[in-house]
């Protein structure tokens, strides 16, 4: 298997002023196709450091994608460092001149001169044309390693690599893609599903785990020659240790399963929220197409707005309080009559970093689903700050809902 590594330039990277969703693209891209991404490597704008991690880079990777650096400014140095590094001076590339300054004249404008800089290429490699912005990029082949360079804007390195880069990777290495499966759970901390999975004995299989609040994912890499059925069978063998906090096999969101399973049966639901303050809707509004199935959500913050809008007893609220397991027991039931839906979801709780007493503290939360024949009721004890806690409870109270579709 090829490796790769990739390299970010810029001092804005270095000094965390812009995140660097490059890298994390390009290693998508790369271990999908085929190669094994040993490192990610950032370094500002310091000719010396970029010279150093260059030559580096040359000599423990089959490829290297840099990105940033490329633009006309004096920091813009990626150029002048692999014509330092690998003694390739820079000289002037008279169809890169004229590609810069036809991006101007398509917007009526008039070239700055200081963007001349970036025509001036490495002698030897080959220009990579950018039809979305000014700089060019290009590639240099040294002893061991093909080394790419495009801009560090993501939206013209993303378009580079498909229009320039991809073509030159196949060229260069016989790509077999590998296999992605991933399996997504909720409601399950990391180190539990460790332990669910236990010792993993597929070692031609890379097991990791991917946090994305709410969910985890566990994503199994197979080698190109893996079988269909070979594939299938690990797949199972690790669903079946997970257990019922697995919502999905390569599938959407847990809001997206859940939409799913209700439109399939022909039937609705609706949402009445007081602590996720609208989470809950507007994860399910994102996916295109939910109006068949979620009919309304409503906010209901105040206890006179739970009372007004859902029907929630007074006595309720002034017997348990807002974050208890009657009103939120109410809240479902009150939505789901008042939308005529077939379940009505509902939360109610303590979101922080206020409000919280000893009996109960931040985090404490109450949720429910009415269903046609019962109500679903489960009190939380969540961690976190005020965001974690009201992502984690919106994406509880979906998860009592698969469960209920699911009989899990």
């Amino acid at each position: 298997m090829p490796t790769a590594e990739i390299l970010s330039q810029g001092d804005e990277v270095v000094t965390g002023q812009v995140a660097d969703t490059n890298a994390a693209w390009l290693s998508t891209r790369l271990t999908d196709l085929g190669f094994s991404v040993m490192r990610h490597t950032s370094v500002g704008d310091r000719l010396d450091d970029l010279c150093d991690v260059l030559s580096a880079a040359a000599t423990r990777a089959d490829v290297c994608i840099g990105t940033g650096g490329l633009g006309p400014t004096q920091d813009d140095l990626t150029a002048e460092a692999v014509a330092q590094t690998f003694d390739r001076p820079l000289q002037f590339d008279p169809e890169a001149m004229n590609r810069i300054e036809g991006h101007y004249r398509r917007f009526g404008r008039e070239m700055p001169e200081v963007n001349r800089k970036q025509a001036w290429l490495p002698t030897g490699s080959h220009r990579l044309d950018n039809l979305w912005g000014t700089a060019p990029g290009f590639s240099i082949q040294t002893d061991r390693a093909v080394m790419m360079f495009v801009p560090g804007v993501p939206r013209e390195m993303r378009k580079m690599f498909d229009h320039a880069v991809l073509p030159l990777l196949r060229e260069h290495f016989d790509l077999k893609r590998t296999r992605l499966v991933t399996l997504k759970t909720t409601g399950i901390g990391e180190s539990n599903l460790q332990e669910r999975i236990g010792a993993f004995a597929y070692d031609d299989v890379t097991l990791s785990f991917r946090t994305h609040l709410p969910e985890n994912h566990i994503k199994l890499r197979f080698a190109p020659e893996a079988s269909a059925a070979y594939i299938e069978r690990v797949t199972h063998d690790i669903a079946d240790r997970i257990g019922s906090p697995l919502f999905g096999i390569d599938s959407g969101t847990l809001a997206e399963v859940v939409g799913e399973a209700v439109q399939a049966r022909g039937e609705t639901l609706a949402t009445a929220e007081s602590c996720t303050g609208g989470r809950i809707a507007s994860m399910f509004t994102a996916i295109p197409g939910s109006s068949a199935w979620f009919t309304e959500g409503a906010v209901t913050y105040a206890n006179q707005a739970k009372t007004r809008v859902l029907g929630v007893e007074t006595s309720a609220l002034e017997k348990h309080g807002a974050v208890s397991e009657s009103v939120a027991r109410q809240m479902a039931v009150g939505i789901r009559t008042r939308a005529d839906t077939t379940y009505g979801l509902a939360t109610t709780g303590i979101a922080g970093p206020g409000g919280g007493t000893e009996e109960k503290p931040v985090g404490t939360v109450h949720i429910a689903v009415a269903t046609p024949t019962d109500v679903l009721h489960r009190r939380l004890s969540l961690g976190g700050d005020r965001t974690r806690i009201q992502t984690l409870s919106a994406a509880a109270v979906i998860d009592t809902l698969r469960r209920h579709l699911q009989n899990r």
